[in-house]
């Protein structure tokens, strides 16, 4: 890791210079923040949406602007402005975290929104051939953490929420694109998990290594997983680098073999996005995330390895 970055808004010179209640993304989208214009050139013109944490929208710091195309708004659910935190590596960033595993409830922060008839800002992802997901992310408390469903004390979550996009259908759990960290045969592993039909199955692509190597604790790193849906290829990257891995499931889940071509994801707008665990519409406690998170991006293409190296610096 380099060394402690300048104050928020001069942190990325040369790169940057932005309806359930209040948790429910408005039906017209937010115009981007100033100095996102440089994003939408070249490969950025993919960019769909961008959060770096340091740009709350006016008048509500409970909302995090959009630095992406899409002016897709995001809602720090149950921690509100408190979720902006400062880091001493990173300048001002997002926390997320478990407050009470004990007690069955709803109050984890995490961020995000959701659209129970989807989000139109995010109609990038309609029907869209391919997708990323990539941020920066520390761990900073226990995970995974205690299930607070579960009636045993002991239970733990079976996985830990990083960031995704949610399907077409959506109940705040099922995504169409996320990275996360799943149990793949009693292992935790970090993962690309991708759905390429609203109801359908998911493929998982599960790095080889112990999550821990993967994302040790404490430590920022950059994670990034690529989704093309026409092909069915999935790819991880740690810092820029391509990990080794493989598919959980055999065969073809997401039934990309024979006609018609090109595959896509499926014809809907996507019901939101989800950061540091499920159901961003606070209806439930789902994989929770003790986690610090930056720069995260969401795109409808699955980036090259060079261009994943070059997000990776860019936002060092």
């Amino acid at each position: 890791m380099s060394s402690p970055r300048p104050e928020p808004g001069r942190r990325r010179a040369g790169v940057l210079t932005a309806a359930l209640a209040l948790l429910v993304l408005p039906l017209a989208p937010v115009p981007a923040a100033a100095g996102a214009d440089s994003l939408e050139r070249g490969p950025g013109r993919h960019l769909v949406a961008y959060y770096d944490f340091a740009h709350p929208l006016p008048g509500d710091p409970s909302r995090e602007r959009d630095l992406g195309r899409s002016g897709t708004v995001l809602t720090l659910v149950n921690g509100g402005e408190r979720m902006r935190v400062r880091d001493r590596e990173r300048g001002l960033v997002l926390e997320t975290r478990q407050l009470t595993p004990a007690e069955r409830g709803n109050d984890d922060w995490k961020a995000g929104l959701y659209g129970p008839q989807g989000v139109p800002s995010l109609h990038a992802f309609n029907a869209a051939r391919a997708a990323t997901v990539m941020g920066w992310f520390k761990t900073v408390g226990e995970n995974p953490g205690l299930n607070s469903n579960s009636a045993d004390p002991a239970d733990r979550y079976g996985a830990v929420g990083l960031a995704g996009v949610l399907s077409g259908t959506s109940q705040g759990h099922d995504v169409r694109a996320l990275l996360e960290l799943i149990t793949v045969d009693g292992v935790l592993k970090v993962v690309a998990l991708g759905r390429r039909v609203d109801g359908g199955r998911s493929q998982t692509f599960a790095a080889d290594a112990d999550w821990r190597q993967v994302l040790p604790p404490g430590r920022w790193v950059h994670l990034a997983a690529t989704f093309d849906f026409d092909t069915g290829a999935m790819a991880l990257y740690r810092n820029g680098s391509p990990l080794t891995g493989s598919a959980v499931l055999t065969g073809d889940p997401w039934g990309v073999v024979g006609p018609p071509e090109p595959d896509t994801a499926s014809a809907s707008d996507p019901r939101g996005i989800k950061i540091g665990g499920s159901y961003p519409q606070n209806t439930r406690e789902g994989n929770p995330c003790s986690c610090r998170m930056d720069d995260l991006m969401f795109l409808d293409r699955a980036l090259t390895p060079g261009g994943i190296r070059a997000r990776y610096r860019s936002t060092r």
